[in-house]
């Protein structure tokens, strides 16, 4: 049996996309090379903004159409679809895309399993007893891995979910409406699986969450917290403290974390001293700060405001000087005014943000920001969004200039698709480099300097020492 995924949105539905492919290899599937030839098609949906969910609406009018042909040649595909989009609409799904044969939603990942089983078996859909109003309301549970192998060899970079879901309630924000309440992860659990990837090969990882800040879990599970809860600076000296453990006296092993989402508002001042106290934390943080103005900071509903925001950027660059930040910037939100966005232009300046993800408001059913007046005009919307744009293209370009002559410890992660005698590499600081190299240095970190700059990405002469593999 073969089976395909697309998936769309967050680094979290990759990561659970990542899990349940190793449910399918697990089974005996194989990957097909695209969804015309597969026995199971996944779409793991976003429902942040309606242009994924309409994306998503396409392909499964492309899906539906594949259906019926294979339908006339006797070769069956079954059409499932999984996260936001199916949390959110549910079976009302089938109603507008009748191909879909199971809609599986953010908690209902257990559930998977049955769907190959019943695949495998040539059970129909509605035969299905792990589906259906008999069905038992599933609730969401971790995975023990969430490792890309797919495509083949293992990664050198992975994702690790600590926490699932949210309870800040963004006025604009879909999130807690299809991932439910915060659920926080058993770190025993987490630690089991930052071994694996280890043992895999993995040199860097990246704990997810939607507010990896607000991790807090209560029970002490395999691990003895001398009866305390652990919270999010607590969970991340346990992680320091296994990965330096594994790291010494040795050029291998998980040398780099990085973590998402940051919500300011959650932010302690105790996960900073972490940070700064342990060099396994990359020196790049993203930071959502979302809007400049007090006013629509308040309408969002996001609990700071730009005094707090640029009091804490202000904190984690005194405790980690050259450390990068990015963020998000979202322009247009209704009652935004000029003075609005000029506040918003002006936090810019005073962070200089190495990038930034920018967009402007859309309108989003079901969010508390829906039924808000004062919605702005779209050629408004776009025109202040591009001047946001401009401006971050500038601060980037000044950012990467002064960096121009550092010497940078560096993860060679490929092959540049330029030119094939030429390495990409990362910083820490989420920058990009290439250099001339051999492909048998993939995996291992190395120095070089930046000696160059083309476009966003530096160019480096030579590795000057190779740390390893």
């Amino acid at each position: 049996m073969t089976y395909f995924f697309e998936t769309y949105g967050c680094q979290m539905n990759t990561a659970e996309s990542a899990a349940l492919d190793l449910v399918c290899r697990e089974r005996g599937w194989k990957i097909a090379s695209d969804g015309e030839g597969a026995d199971l098609v996944l779409l793991n949906t976003c429902s942040v903004r309606a242009t994924a969910e309409q994306r998503v609406m396409g392909r499964l009018g492309f899906y539906g159409a594949l259906k019926k042909n294979r339908g006339a040649e006797k070769r069956p595909l079954t059409l499932v679809v999984a996260g936001c989009m199916a949390q959110r609409l549910g079976e009302k799904l089938k109603a507008k895309a009748p191909a879909v044969d199971y809609v599986m939603g953010t908690s209902a990942r257990s559930t998977f399993p049955l769907i190959l089983e019943a695949v495998e078996k040539d059970i129909p859909p509605e035969q299905n007893p792990g589906f259906g109003l008999d069905a038992e309301k599933p609730v969401f549970s971790f995975s023990a891995s969430h490792l890309e192998e797919g495509a083949g060899e293992s990664p050198l970079r992975s994702f690790v979910p600590i926490m699932h879901g949210c309870n800040n309630f963004c006025s604009y924000c879909i999130v807690p409406y299809v991932r439910g309440r915060e659920i926080s992860r058993n770190p025993a659990a987490i630690l089991e699986e930052i071994r694996l990837l280890a043992e895999r090969g993995v040199r860097e990882i990246t704990l997810l969450g939607q507010n990896v800040n607000t991790y807090h879990w209560e029970g002490a599970g395999s691990l003895d917290f001398q009866g305390k809860s652990l919270d999010f600076p607590g969970l991340l000296r346990l992680i320091a403290a296994e990965l330096e453990q594994g790291l010494s006296g040795s050029p291998s092993g998980i040398r780099w974390v990085r973590f998402l989402s940051a919500n300011p508002r959650d932010f302690s001042r105790e996960a900073i001293s972490v940070m700064a106290e342990h060099p396994v934390f990359c020196r790049h943080l993203h930071l959502c700060v979302q809007h400049g103005s007090n006013s629509i900071l308040a309408a969002m509903n996001r609990r700071y405001t730009r005094e707090d925001y640029l009091e804490l950027a202000a904190e984690i660059r005194a405790a980690m000087p050259g450390i990068t930040l990015s963020t998000d910037i979202l322009v247009g939100f209704p009652g935004e005014t000029e003075a609005d966005l000029e506040e918003t232009l002006a936090l810019m300046e005073d962070v200089k943000f190495l990038y930034s993800f920018m967009y402007h408001y859309n309108p989003r059913e079901g969010t508390a920001a829906y039924e808000l007046p004062g919605r702005i005009d779209e050629k408004v919307k776009r025109e202040r969004l591009a001047r946001v744009i401009a401006l971050q293209k500038q601060h980037t370009q000044e950012l990467l200039k002064s960096r121009l002559g550092s010497r940078e410890t560096v993860l060679i992660e490929g092959i540049s698709r330029k030119n094939a005698d030429e390495l990409i590499t990362r910083t820490e600081r989420d920058e990009m480099a290439v250099v001339s190299g051999k492909a048998s240095m993939i995996g291992s970190f190395a120095e070089l300097t930046l000696s160059g700059l083309r476009g966003n990405t530096f160019r480096a002469k030579e590795l000057i020492s190779c740390l390893g593999v």
